[in-house]
């Protein structure tokens, strides 16, 4: 692998976490063994981004969405409509 995968997050609070490994008071429920990403991320295999919520295509697999919603994720999903088009969409807002 030449480059770290990169995985889409809509929390930034996770996004953070995994590219800070200090402990702080809210983050104390997490299980040690839920480390994995942090160390992932530390070793260069992956990246965690920032993405809107309503920019998250796996929404349409896993919520309840308003019909333009659901539309524009599945011409996503099947092909029509290349993410990376989508992405450079949502720059500007």
């Amino acid at each position: 692998q030449t480059q770290a995968t990169l995985l889409y997050e809509d929390n930034l609070a996770c996004v953070a976490m995994s590219e800070n490994p200090v402990r702080r008071k809210f983050s104390r429920h997490i299980d040690i063994r839920k480390y994995f990403v942090r160390e992932l991320v530390l070793a260069g295999f992956l990246k965690l981004v920032p993405l809107r919520t309503h920019k998250m295509v796996a929404d349409a697999l896993t919520k309840s969405l308003p019909s333009p919603a659901f539309i524009g994720h599945r011409q996503i999903m099947t092909g029509h409509t290349p993410f990376a088009a989508r992405l450079l969409r949502c720059v500007g807002g």
